[in-house]
């Protein structure tokens, strides 16, 4: 019996020396590998790369920008079927344990013993939370030493952290293949689905990814990736989430991935460009790229669809006018074509339905095409109509690769051209600022500047108005005459200023009106020397278009280079009656949270709100928090001023169109520069063609024939369901019908009659006043007749230096010069 007693005493002390050792050794073991771990408690706080998206004003997707293709859902929002499809296949213990599940530890270890010298991958028996561990602040390698640490901290992040938090962080973190970071976006990967319309079969596959996402790609894997799927199922129902008959229903069911994605998208791409370098400079690239922000833009998607269609014809006419340039690549050996367009790729200025396809034989009224999916077409020489040649030879040669479009009813080609001169096109609501449509260029595959807002050039005529604004405010009226005749300055000795008329015809004594409507260049320099450089320039600074023009009499004919967003923000300004603009391109940008951390308008408004339920009170009076800039009556008068323009000047082209319609064309020296402003009561847009490198659009080619057509197709179909609306008269006009040529009260006798938009005070009265060099003076009928058959006599001078009287070479460039815009 003692030697009994002594044996067990010995036992119990072996064993509690054991227990302590063992004790011990988990102690350096804690202290060893736990000592210099990773701060885990930053995962409290922890927000994961989340997709930032961009919407159209419509709510329909435009862009995505993420280095990470995640959706951020927090817990609360996770379906039960997906949380429970995870927990089955991954930790059905993740409730339960603290951290470690000690008997799926247990038993990987007896399966690693058995595979020890096989070669085979070790087996883990990972929790979730050691998944989040792992994924989050340690490594993917493959060694006991990780996996000790990731022991360690999943222990201690089961202190510090909930079950939820925990479930959510790996819910939204794990890469499930496809690109597709997180289940939100697996879903839309893999199902095209929201993740609150997932299917228990939808669900379990997404939870069969986490192990290794390419081994059951659905297509690729499927019969591994359906077995992998099932036996998710089987476990749902084993651990009692879902019952046997769900299982074998969701087991029926077959595995079928989306193969594209449903989303409907809208197409702005300088639009989209422009709004992420926006975002990126207001809140950083970390904050667009991995911020999940949800930034609803301003692009109306009709509008952007009817204004990328206007100016790519508008180019295209331009472009067959001045002529076929010839093939977009050559090869002079054919044997291998097809092989060589593979490689040729597809050039990025062609548009969607066009082809390029390389020239395999050629008679004289026709060309066979071979493309790069080896298929063969026929050009016609009635296809190429355009290009103005008498054969098809004369056109082309075997080998040439030239671009093709096939007409969707007839099957025929059409010869196609990648425009060179580029353009820009931009839609503006004149109330709020908001740009609806922006297309920047032809293509933005070929070229992402933008012209709207990217290229600086000259106004040249389409300045003009900032002009008349300032005279109309220093107490002109649109019927005073001003002096339409030479004018020099000689700004320093031998050296002349002759600005002219684009037509190089002076016309005397006219109206204000008809300087704008005819875009008169002298008639602009008179008013911009006596009201001053100075006022022009400030006026160009507070309507937005230039910030620090220089107060210099050629700059009020539009020689200082602005942009197309800019100048249409300044009619924008006319046409809402003087209130000052801020053009925007987001109406709102929220958080990933939702919260809305930033809205264009501003207003205060006590009585909105998302949870006011309306009952038929009255609307909530929002106050106009809009700076004035501008008298409204002065504004008017100017947009009058600028209907004429579309009436009876040179945008006359306009005037076919049944809606009211008022706008100013611009084209700079050697037409460089084509432009058009123009607007509705409630709509502007502003088109800009000319080469990115500057050079002449061609002899002729002016704003008239170049940017308006541009325009008129645009305003045609934007306004297609729109009735007539005229332009607002604000309070304190007095519309009095005038002698369209004197600017005098309409008499008997009188043809050419007009209403003209006076401020109540300034109506005409039996007397005549007319600006020319000696100031504003008070002129007679005959006066006007006199000065109207020799206007060139009437030319002035003027040095702006001080020195001796003008030189004879000075006299003789009152009537010689060159130059002029129109």
């Amino acid at each position: 019996m003692r030697f009994l007693y002594y044996t067990f005493l010995a036992l119990v002390s072996l064993g509690f020396l054991g227990l302590i050792a063992a004790v011990a050794g988990l102690i350096y073991i804690f202290s060893y590998f736990g000592h210099d771990l990773p701060d885990y408690s930053q995962l409290k706080d922890y927000k994961p790369p989340v997709v930032s998206r961009l919407y159209a004003g419509d709510g329909r997707l435009m862009e995505e920008y993420a280095e990470e293709k995640r959706i951020f859902i927090p817990i609360e929002e996770i379906p039960p079927v997906v949380k429970y499809a995870f927990i089955a296949a991954e930790d059905k213990n993740f409730y339960s344990h603290e951290g470690l599940d000690y008997i799926a530890i247990l038993r990987a270890m007896l399966k690693n013993i058995q595979k020890l010298g096989s070669g085979q991958r070790p087996e883990g028996a990972s929790t979730i939370t050691q998944q989040v561990a792992k994924n989050f602040l340690l490594t993917n390698e493959v060694s006991y030493k990780r996996k000790i640490r990731e022991a360690i901290l999943a222990f201690r992040m089961e202190r510090a952290l909930t079950k939820d938090r925990l479930l959510e962080l790996y819910l939204n973190e794990i890469f499930l293949g496809g690109g597709a970071y997180g289940v939100a976006a697996a879903a839309q990967r893999y199902f095209d689905k929201a993740l609150d319309e997932l299917e228990i079969h939808e669900a379990a596959y997404l939870a069969a990814l986490p192990k290794a996402p390419n081994n059951y790609h659905p297509a690729r894997n499927h019969d591994r990736a359906l077995e992998r799927r099932n036996w998710v199922i089987s476990r749902l129902e084993e651990d009692g989430y879902i019952t046997k008959a769900q299982a074998d229903i969701a087991q029926a069911r077959p595995l079928i991935s989306a193969t594209t994605d449903s989303v409907e998208r809208v197409s702005g791409p300088y639009f989209a460009e422009e709004v992420r370098r926006e975002l990126e400079e207001k809140y950083g690239r970390e904050s667009l790229y991995s911020g999940g922000l949800a930034v609803r833009t301003t692009m109306d998607p009709r509008l952007q669809e009817v204004a990328t269609r206007a100016l790519r014809d508008g180019l295209t006419t331009y472009d067959r006018r001045h002529g076929w340039r010839g093939e977009i690549h050559r090869y002079d050996d054919l044997s291998d074509w097809q092989d060589k367009l593979v490689r040729y790729g597809r050039h990025p200025g062609l548009l969607e339905n066009w082809r390029s396809g390389v020239v395999l034989d050629v008679s004289a009224n026709a060309a066979t095409l071979g493309f790069a999916d080896g298929s063969k077409d026929t050009l016609n020489l009635s296809g190429a109509s355009w290009a103005n040649k008498e054969s098809m030879t004369a056109l082309v040669e075997t080998g040439d690769v030239i671009a093709v479009s096939k007409d969707a009813e007839t099957g025929d080609l059409t010869l196609e051209q990648i425009p060179e001169v580029q353009g820009a096109i931009l839609a503006m609501d004149p109330h709020t600022g908001r740009i609806l449509a922006m297309q920047g260029g032809w293509s933005a595959r070929e070229s992402a500047f933008n012209r709207a807002t990217q290229a600086w050039r000259q106004p040249g005529s389409a300045f003009k108005p900032v002009v008349y604004s300032v005279a109309l405010d220093r107490g002109f009226t649109p019927a005073t005459l001003v002096l339409d005749a030479p004018f020099v300055i000689e700004d320093r000795p031998g050296h002349f200023w002759k600005p002219e008329n684009y037509t190089h015809e002076y016309y005397g004594p006219t109206p204000i009106r008809v300087g704008i409507e005819k875009s008169k260049n002298l008639m602009t320099v008179r008013l911009a020397d006596y009201v001053g450089p100075e006022a022009i320039a400030e006026q160009a600074r507070t309507f937005g278009v230039v910030d620090d023009m220089k107060p210099l009499l050629a700059n009020a004919l539009g020689a200082t280079e602005t942009t197309l967003l800019r100048l249409t923000t300044a009619y924008a300004q006319f046409v809402n009656g003087g209130y000052k603009l801020t053009p925007t391109l987001i109406d709102r940008i929220q958080d990933r949270r939702g919260r809305t951390i930033y809205a264009h308008d501003t207003r205060p408004c006590l009585d909105c709100g998302a949870m006011i339920r309306w009952d038929g009170q009255p609307v909530p009076d929002v106050p106009d928090t809009r700076e004035r800039i501008l008298d409204p009556r002065i504004a008017y008068q100017l947009v009058s001023m600028m209907e004429g323009v579309v009436q009876r000047g040179t945008g006359i082209r306009l005037k076919s169109l049944k809606w009211p319609l008022a706008g100013k064309t611009g084209t700079t020296n050697e037409s460089r520069d084509a432009w058009f402003i123009g607007f509705t009561p409630d709509l502007v847009a502003g088109v800009y063609i000319g080469y990115d490198e500057p050079r002449s659009l061609g002899r002729r080619e002016t704003g008239s024939s170049v940017a308006v057509p541009i325009f008129k197709q645009f305003m045609a179909e934007a306004l297609e369901d729109e009735p007539p609306m005229p332009f607002r008269v604000p309070s304190g006009i007095r519309q009095v019908r005038i002698n369209a040529e004197t600017g005098t009260r309409a008499r008997p006798g009188d043809e050419n009659l007009i209403w003209e938009a006076f401020i109540t005070g300034t109506e005409p009265t039996g007397e005549m006043f007319m600006l020319d060099e000696s100031g504003i003076r008070q002129v007679s009928i005959e006066d006007t007749r006199h000065m109207r058959a020799d206007p060139e006599a009437m030319g002035g001078y003027r040095q702006d230096y001080d020195r001796q009287a003008p030189t004879a070479a000075s006299r003789k460039a009152v009537t010689t010069g060159t130059g002029g815009l129109y």
